[in-house]
């Protein structure tokens, strides 16, 4: 029988549209580290402990709101539920250059947290309704790719918007967008295939065939409680509870960093702290590429981590008397760490049902929120009463060594294996439809 692609239009309409959705939120997430270190402390009375946990607020309100939110995406709306969102966390963001006081600034934190939290497992939701197994790694990153994107120009204009502005207008400015955007995603959304019109009947069925056919092979779950005490959802969930440690540790307060290490203004700062988030980009279409083409998860999640690890402990070593050294080493870390995003969730899909699947990533993703939290707050916490980033390069390294036991203790047979699509192929992302 001839094979034909499934439905290449999904990749240039949905694609773009979920990337810069996530890229938004992820945006309002991360500027706060250019405000820490730019003034908003002495504005606003901000001890270097009270900045830390400041940072990793967020993700405290972000942890307590995922699953709920998983569980909505998958049984009601995406659009509806992003579209909420989207509106809430622009309004939320805009108002953080507008505080007065720290308490204020403390409950903003929190909320944008509570309000952004639904938005990553529902975004994996969304892909899985729309993309086979074969192409999930790749989807998956494409959507993740809106998280070091995003740092990578924002870094830049952070820095510029500061210094011609001052940090409130630089969130009044960059929190807008998302209110913006929430109209377009209303108009250009539809959550399912079979509810859009610029897919043809023939090429809806056969997407809708070819994803039926892969739950065929899957274990049944009768509910979520069964699918949170899988051992291997608990291993996931340790697993991106250590991972996000090292990662948001390092998002966070690297502006810090260099702009104590290096003695530069915030504007180079910016730049600088924007090539990490270049080289991950690369780094990520090429993991999730082989992780498809090669249908082996696990082996594309923990050589990256491990290599990361490495990398911070390089940096500890060096120590600050080698600045150039040191921040190659930076660079090497930050790409390895992002590198992984895209075979990991697809991970999930590939072991639970449809039914499950969503609230089980809100779950993992969850637990990476909480290691956020710690990440983000005892990075914070040891840059400020040490003086230096040494004894936070060694904690992240530790982290991320975890991480890298942790996936080695997965089962492989849940993690490899090739997607079954019978009689069809996937689209190559981005070939002409034509």
């Amino acid at each position: 029988m001839k094979r034909t692609s499934l439905a290449p239009r999904r990749w240039w309409y949905i694609i773009p549209i979920v990337f810069i959705t996530y890229s938004l939120a992820y945006l309002d997430r991360a500027n706060y580290g250019f405000a820490a270190a730019s003034g908003m402390a002495e504005d606003l009375h901000i001890t270097p402990m009270l900045s830390s946990l400041l940072g990793a607020l967020f993700f405290l309100g972000y942890f307590f709101f995922q699953v709920p939110g998983a569980i909505y995406a998958e049984k009601r709306s995406v659009k509806k539920l992003i579209f909420v969102c989207l509106i809430l966390w622009g309004g939320l963001a805009t108002l953080t250059g507008m505080v007065s006081n720290v308490y204020m600034l403390i409950g903003i934190r929190f909320l944008l947290g509570v309000v952004e939290a639904a938005v990553m497992p529902a975004m994996l939701v969304y892909l899985c309704h729309w993309f086979t197994r074969a192409e999930r790694s790749r989807a998956n990153t494409f959507l993740m790719l809106g998280n070091p994107v995003t740092i990578l120009w924002m870094s830049v204009v952070s820095g510029y918007l500061i210094k011609h502005f001052d940090w409130r207008w630089m969130f009044i400015i960059e929190g807008l967008p998302a209110v913006i955007w929430a109209f377009c995603w209303w108009r250009l959304v539809d959550d399912r295939p079979a509810q859009v019109s610029w897919l043809s009947e023939q090429e809806k069925n056969d997407l809708q065939q070819a994803l039926a056919a892969e739950q065929q092979g899957i274990k049944p779950v009768k509910n979520y409680r069964e699918a949170f005490r899988s051992p291997q959802v608990i291993i996931l969930s340790l697993q991106y509870f250590c991972w996000s440690i090292g990662v948001y540790g390092f998002v966070l307060w690297l502006p810090s960093i260099l702009k104590q290490a290096a003695n530069v203004d915030i504007v180079e700062a910016g730049w600088l702290a924007s090539v990490p988030y270049l080289a991950a980009v690369i780094a990520m279409v090429g993991v999730s590429w082989a992780s498809d083409r090669m249908q082996r998860r696990k082996r594309f999640v923990w050589p990256p981590l491990l290599v990361a690890a490495l990398a911070f402990y390089g940096s500890y070593a060096l120590g600050t008397e080698h600045f150039w050294l040191s921040y190659a080493l930076l660079v090497v870390a930050g790409a390895c760490m992002y590198a992984p995003y895209g075979p990991f969730f697809a991970i999930v899909p590939e072991i639970l049902p449809a039914n499950v699947a969503g609230g089980a990533m809100a779950l993992i993703n969850s637990m990476g929120a909480l290691g956020s939290f710690g990440g983000s707050w005892l990075v914070g916490y040891l840059n400020g009463a040490t003086g230096s980033p040494a004894a936070s390069y060694l904690f992240m390294c530790g982290a991320l060594v975890c991480a890298v036991a942790l996936t080695a203790a997965l089962n492989n047979s849940t993690t490899s294996g090739r997607a079954k699509t019978p009689c069809l192929r996937p689209a190559t992302p981005f070939r002409n439809p034509t």
